[in-house]
């Protein structure tokens, strides 16, 4: 089943200069990029975005780091883009994750982890909404799919 999917490039994929070669990985893999633009995040969007750890006490570190320079939103869609995306991310603690995922050959922290990504098709949906507005997301044909995907797993 084809899904989109909410990508957020953490303040230390920008400050590390990681942009490209993360946009890159999703490419590779026959991702499409639906939606792509840099902004800051506001208060209220932290605590709605991270509200499962806003009472948490590392919450306000969280908040600062994330609210330290500006991150990068992606919509990619994809057959399973949900999943797809979580093994090429790799877990949360990048020390522990595997080599070749990006917080694998990127991370080496807990909060620090290069970038987040929808953890469901449900969540995606309702992350997408809090960062992009529909005309920011974009419906085109993709030319590569016809070889990224057997005809019975892409769109008409």
């Amino acid at each position: 089943m084809m899904q989109r999917t909410l990508i957020i490039l953490k303040p230390d994929c920008l400050q590390r200069n990681l942009l490209g070669e993360i946009i890159k990985r999703f490419e590779n893999k026959g991702l499409k990029i639906a939606g792509l633009k840099m902004g800051k995040i506001s208060d209220e969007q932290i605590i709605e975005h991270y509200s499962q750890h806003k009472d948490k006490p590392f919450f306000g570190n969280l908040q600062k780091f994330m609210q330290s320079a500006p991150v990068i939103f992606i919509v990619l869609e994809g057959y399973e883009a949900v999943e797809s995306i979580r093994v090429i991310v790799g877990p949360t603690l990048g020390r522990k994750a595997d080599a070749g995922s990006i917080r694998g050959d990127y991370s080496m922290s807990q909060a620090n982890n290069i970038v987040h990504a929808s953890d469901s098709p449900e969540n995606a949906e309702i992350e997408i909404k809090r960062f992009f507005q529909p005309h920011e997301l974009f419906d085109y044909y993709k030319d590569d799919w016809r070889w990224v995907y057997h005809e019975d797993e892409r769109p008409a």
